[in-house]
């Protein structure tokens, strides 16, 4: 059966074109050195699985044998092992990819995006069992997704690690160091992962995609140097000429202040993607002049978050005035609208930049964060509040800022166990796992007459237009007319 195995990951991989045919016997002989084993029987006749049917053959083998442990985690670094014995090396890669940048930028994402599928650093078989649906909303149509593709950490591996010699090599998950890297208990196996180096700002920069894609070819673009995530004029540089190099991604940045920002915040990185959010359909609801300007259109977006769109055909006047607006937005304080720049001594103010190309313009959207807290909201004023914690207590980064959501795990069975119980009548508050849902569903239940036909496409859009009061919660500044012209009253001061 292992040989049988064998030959259907080497079959995948002729296939897939991650090696030659003549350098078949040699791939073979790497395999079965990994697996132990000093002899090969080719079988005459072999059936085609999918790579995860293979690689699970494998692995069972390779437990049976006592050469990995049967666990999620264990697995993971095994499996990376053996398909990291299929793939060029990083040169081989990059030779190719900018050889296909020579015929245009699309065809060498495509090949590179293929690539890093066909290798499985992304996972494909997990990426489908993530949960996504679409809402409509006065915003536009949001994305949702509860994410399930993240492996989560099992029991062995969690004690493993407790005890593991911790290591500062890769500093973290986004350093260069990761390319081709074993992996241990507590980080995740890199064998088979290749990044591209590209320039920007005049600075050596790597670009690779996200194992976890949330979107089409969800993208990170990441500093060579591990060095902290920072907002400044340089960032709207580096956004542009990443755009200029692929005009058919956009890019963006987290903010980099803690309770706004991203998830690593310790090195600086971008993510960006073939897709497009409904904060880039969002029209513009304000028209804005900015005085010496005048030729870079700007207005308030109508999104649930503080947004100024910046368009124009000359990015450098764009990067100008951006520069111009994130340093009085540093330093602005507005207490009627209750925005303060520092409090004693921590600063509150940044942003959130996406950059874009449309048609002939070049388009940055500023997001202006604010990260204070207070005793009523000691997590953030501007973060998801409390009564949404049920749904969505994280971070709002990124992309949830452009109109994606990206929902813990949890939801999967919680919403399962929710919709029995509606349906049986049960009393929510007396389940210690749904009652945190049970004001949400006594608020929304009053709209339907809930069914089993329907009860899992009303369950979906609540859930959606509860995200859309996490990115109400998250605008500074606030969709009324106050709110309206306190956002003015900053523009007018820029």
């Amino acid at each position: 059966m292992i040989n049988q195995s064998i030959k259907a990951l080497i079959g995948y991989g002729l296939k897939k074109g991650l090696f030659e045919k003549a350098d078949e016997i040699f791939v073979t002989n790497r395999v079965l050195e990994a697996l132990n084993l000093d002899e090969y029987i080719e079988p005459e006749e072999y059936a085609e699985k999918e790579l995860e049917e293979i690689l699970k053959d494998i692995l069972d083998y390779a437990v049976e044998k006592g050469l990995c442990e049967d666990s999620t985690t264990y697995r993971d670094l095994f499996d990376t092992k053996i398909m990291a014995l299929l793939l060029p090396r990083p040169s081989e890669v990059i030779n190719k990819f900018y050889k296909l940048y020579e015929e245009s930028p699309e065809k060498a994402t495509d090949f590179y995006y293929d690539f890093s599928c066909n290798s499985d650093y992304i996972r494909r078989y997990r990426i489908k069992k993530d949960l996504k649906w679409t809402t409509d909303t006065e915003y536009g149509t949001l994305d949702i997704t509860i994410n399930l593709s993240k492996p989560e950490k099992d029991p062995k591996a969690i004690a493993a690690a407790k005890n593991a010699v911790q290591s500062a090599y890769p500093k973290c998950q986004l350093c260069k160091e990761n390319e081709g890297y074993a992996g241990r208990v507590n980080h995740p196996a890199r064998g088979n992962h290749r990044i591209i180096p590209i320039t920007i700002n005049q600075s050596d920069w790597m670009f690779q995609y996200s194992p976890y894609v949330y979107y089409n070819e969800h993208c990170i673009v990441f500093n060579s140097e591990h060095t902290p995530m920072a907002i400044n004029r340089a960032t709207f540089v580096k956004l542009f000429d990443f755009v200029k190099l692929f005009p058919h991604y956009f890019v963006g940045s987290n903010a980099d202040l803690p309770i706004v920002g991203g998830s690593i915040l310790t090195h600086d990185h971008f993510q960006g993607g073939h897709y497009t959010f409904a904060m880039a359909k969002a029209p513009i609801e304000a028209e804005i002049a900015f005085k010496g300007y005048e030729d870079v259109s700007a207005g308030i977006l109508k999104w649930p978050m503080s947004v100024i769109r910046l368009s124009g055909e000359n990015c450098d006047r764009i990067i100008d005035l951006a520069d111009r607006i994130l340093l009085s937005w540093r330093g602005y304080t507005d207490q009627a609208a209750f925005v303060f720049a520092q409090t004693n001594g921590e600063p509150h103010n940044t942003i959130t930049p996406i950059a874009r190309k449309n048609g002939k313009n070049f388009e940055l959207d500023l997001v202006l964060r604010n990260n204070i807290t207070t005793e009523e909201h000691p997590l953030g004023v501007y973060h998801p509040h409390a009564e949404l914690h049920h749904i969505k207590k994280e971070n709002i980064g990124l992309i949830e800022v452009m109109g994606l959501a990206v929902l813990p795990a949890r939801l999967k069975d919680e919403m399962a166990s929710l919709k029995k119980a509606i349906l049986c009548g049960d009393d929510l508050r007396s389940n210690e796992v749904l009652i945190k849902h049970a004001d949400w569903v006594d608020e929304f239940s009053k709209k339907y007459t809930i069914t089993a036909d329907n009860i899992d496409e009303i369950i979906e859009k609540e859930i959606g237009i509860v995200f859309s009061k996490v990115l109400e919660n998250a605008g500074v500044y606030k969709r009324t007319k106050e709110g309206l012209e306190a956002f003015k009253r900053f523009a007018e001061q820029v």
